[in-house]
């Protein structure tokens, strides 16, 4: 992978591998200092080692790399189990950092088995998956969009449901002028994240950029609301106009105006656009919060 945490030849291994004891400190000790592994013990006529091998694979396939598992015959390996105290089968242990952090044996259900693997996967956070979003971040808002958008990729081969990496290369085609890319991409968002805000404001985003495509020149505009303050078409292009040039605030201003002269015209249009423009920015950022006091303070007045 690319930037994030795990090194490249961690990147290249399985998630599930059988061990030896000659492999063991490799598969083991060290690759638990980069990610937690899951040790099977068991055995061909071990009958509920047949149900939780299977079982425990599905769900370390589940976490996506998060954690590993590696599988110990103890019949061919008996110095392993014997160093483990392995006393029945199957004996399930899980390392991190090199040490075992915890085990269970006999065969679990489903659900718990699943909470053992969640628990251990939360041991190694994100996996880098976090510095590497608000790198891809950076990278945008400086303008290397194609950057951006390899390691927004990057991020969502680790992670194919992660809202904020979608959204984020969803606005990178926007930001290179691919906006039939960014629409095709959006419309095919996984069902789990497609009400997301990180691709919302990419919606957002590319509802803009197709207006921008066809703003009309700010001057035209002016003229007209010089000559009539009430020609609310007139205002509504204008603000249009202003954001495509980059003047959010500008824009902000004109449609508050708008609402305020007419909150209903054009079915609650002005109203519709700031949360555009608002969905289209941060949260935090300061257009957003004084826009949305002044939309609040004349909705309540």
């Amino acid at each position: 992978m690319l930037g994030i945490s795990e090194p490249k030849a961690a990147q290249a291994a399985p998630l599930i591998k059988d061990a030896t004891e000659a492999s063991f400190m490799a598969d083991v000790v060290e690759a638990s200092q980069e990610v937690p592994v899951i040790v099977d013990f068991w055995a061909p006529w071990c009958g509920p080692c047949k149900t939780l091998g299977p079982a425990l694979e599905a769900a370390v396939t589940a976490a996506r790399g998060k954690v590993r598992m590696v599988k110990v015959n103890v019949d061919e390996n008996q110095m392993i189990a014997a160093q483990l105290r392995i006393q029945s089968i199957p004996t399930v242990y899980a390392f991190w950092q090199g040490r075992p952090v915890d085990a269970f044996q006999g065969a679990l259900p489903p659900s718990e088995l699943k909470s053992f693997v969640e628990k251990l996967a939360g041991l190694a956070g994100d996996g880098g998956l976090g510095a590497a979003l608000e790198e891809a971040e950076k990278l945008l808002a400086e303008g290397a969009a194609v950057d951006a958008a390899q390691l927004f990729a990057a991020i969502l081969g680790e992670e194919p449901e992660n809202a904020a990496a979608f959204g984020g290369l969803a606005r990178a085609h926007v930001a290179m002028g691919e906006l039939d890319q960014a629409e095709a991409l959006i419309a095919n968002a996984p069902a789990a994240i497609a009400q997301a805000k990180e691709i919302e404001a990419a919606r957002a985003q590319l509802a803009l950029a197709r207006q921008a495509a066809n703003a009309g020149p700010v001057e035209e505009f002016r003229a007209a609301l010089e000559a009539n303050p009430d020609d609310h078409q007139a205002r509504f292009e204008l603000a249009q106009a202003l954001h495509a040039r980059g003047d959010t605030a500008g824009a902000i201003d004109e449609l508050l105006e708008l609402f305020r002269r007419d909150r209903d015209w054009n079915d609650g249009a002005a109203k519709a656009q700031l949360f555009t423009i608002f969905d289209a920015l941060k949260p935090t950022d300061p257009l957003v919060q004084k826009g949305r006091r002044r939309l609040s303070s004349m909705i309540f007045a």
